[in-house]
């Protein structure tokens, strides 16, 4: 066959070593030796001998999944293979996490995982349920991450002198060291006689990094099916 769908640019690449890559802005290839982790549907092309099973998350994961909306479904990958994973087209990108880190990440960004990383479900200290519900991913331990993002993401430089403000739709996630709150930039009587639309925001203090991607709605669904 030719043509340019055949070119170098679309066609996979033998794998060099186990573990995760980026096989193109929209992909991530996954070598699997072993085991490792990824969210239940994101698995787009596989081969070699791997099983795909459901991974439950405990009676407590499973509450807050229920009252909040949040949370991250996975699925275990095990055997010897590769295989490909994306999201809707989203951009992906990879995170190395070393002993000592600690990556807090919306669960809708999460893609797959090294089986290495521990993961829990965390509550962002001064939300809750009446801000919204913000339940995040906790990852810590040593291996890599695979993140998905609308768009092209931000990396904003959080200090002490200097913290940030977030919409709380458009976070992706903060690495080790920073403290939350929420942040209300106007009052009530502003809100009610319509004001600016962005009422209230994640206000990240200390020193490390936001992620935010450039896109402040919530994906939604098409309605039309």
């Amino acid at each position: 066959m030719k043509g340019s769908l055949f070119s170098s640019e679309h066609m996979v690449q033998p794998a060099t070593a186990p573990g995760m890559t980026i096989e193109n802005a929209k992909c991530v290839k996954y070598t699997v030796n072993g085991e490792m982790l990824a969210r239940q549907g994101a698995m787009v092309a596989y081969r070699g001998n791997l099983q795909f099973e459901r991974k439950g998350q405990g009676v407590g994961g499973m509450l807050k999944r229920a009252v909040t909306g949040e949370g991250l479904p996975l699925m275990a990958v095990r055997g010897q293979g590769e295989a490909w994973f994306a999201h809707e087209a989203q951009n992906c990108f990879i995170v190395e996490v070393d002993p000592g880190d600690e990556f807090t990440v919306n669960g809708r960004n999460v893609l797959c995982f090294d089986a290495s990383l521990s993961y829990r479900i965390a509550t962002v200290k001064g939300a809750g349920i009446a801000g919204g519900g913000l339940f995040n991913s906790v990852f810590t331990g040593q291996g890599r991450l695979g993140l998905v993002c609308e768009g092209n993401p931000l990396v904003i430089p959080v200090s002490a002198q200097f913290p940030v403000y977030v919409d709380t739709d458009a976070v992706v996630g903060w690495t080790a060291g920073l403290q939350t709150s929420l942040h209300r930039s106007q009052s009530i009587g502003s809100m009610l006689r319509g004001g600016s639309g962005e009422a209230v925001q994640l206000m990240l203090q200390g020193e490390g990094y936001v992620v935010v991607r450039p896109s402040e709605a919530t994906p939604q669904k098409a309605q039309q099916h």
